[in-house]
């Protein structure tokens, strides 16, 4: 009987010992929120802030947000899911973002990564951009960085609810008015103005856009390496040239 009391009193000292340790390393890992991992295998990352706003997203391509909220609002519901991550300001808004894909189709293979910056409370005023194409015997590889104006007017909520609105009009001729009336309302819309790289005529060099997103100016190498200088006119009529070819 002494032998099995003095077992049984072994067994809780052990037991009580080890949930003291646990409770211990328990405190200790809560009260340094620390860890460190050689690695982690996750599907989508959240990093937030203390009051858990969202401040940067890392995803694969199913759990890329498109009918989901993200800190209060859906982003965007026609986006197509693709893998990478999104950036968002101290106000839960999305600020920008970098997406990539590529995979084998039909006419051969499509690839592209886009890292963007959008302007405040609108769409993206900085894109660093690359596509690569296979289209049968043909490879079309375009790159570039793009500086776009945005309209004044235009906010994420505001975009969001007037491209649900036009969804939900059929008639092709009527969406085009609306379309025109909210870009003229400045609610809308947006044009390139500096575009520094190759273009799919494998141009590379320097273009520059007016306010309406026509092109102005080029300044480039073309395909059979020769030096061009275009000016245009608003109805994109060249007014004025010079080309390495004709200087010879």
């Amino acid at each position: 009987m002494k032998i099995e009391h003095e077992v049984k009193v072994l067994r809780v000292t052990a037991l009580t010992s080890l949930v003291l340790s646990l409770s211990l390393c328990l405190m200790g890992m809560k009260s340094s929120n620390d860890g460190r991992f050689e690695t982690l295998t996750v599907e989508r990352l959240n990093i937030i802030e203390a009051d858990g706003t969202v401040r940067m997203l890392l995803t694969n391509t199913a759990r890329f947000p498109t009918t989901e909220e993200v800190n209060g609002k859906v982003l965007n519901e026609d986006r197509k899911k693709r893998a990478g991550m999104l950036f968002f300001n101290e106000e839960g808004m999305e600020a920008g973002g970098f997406i990539y894909d590529g995979a084998k189709n039909a006419n051969g293979h499509s690839a592209g990564m886009s890292m963007t910056f959008d302007k405040y409370d609108g769409d993206q005023v900085m894109q660093l951009l690359t596509v690569d194409e296979q289209r049968g015997d043909k490879r079309i590889v375009r790159s570039g960085l793009a500086f776009n104006d945005r309209p004044a007017a235009e906010t994420q909520d505001g975009v969001r609810k007037i491209m649900r609105e036009l969804a939900q009009i059929t008639d092709q001729s009527l969406k085009r008015q609306k379309i025109q009336e909210y870009q003229d309302a400045g609610l809308i819309g947006g044009a390139p103005r500096i575009l520094l790289g190759k273009t799919a005529q494998q141009n590379n060099g320097l273009f520059l856009f007016a306010k309406d997103g026509s092109p102005r100016a080029m300044f480039y190498v073309d395909e059979n390496d020769e030096v061009q200088l275009k000016f245009m006119d608003a109805a994109g009529e060249v007014t004025r040239s010079w080309s390495s070819t004709a200087a010879k």
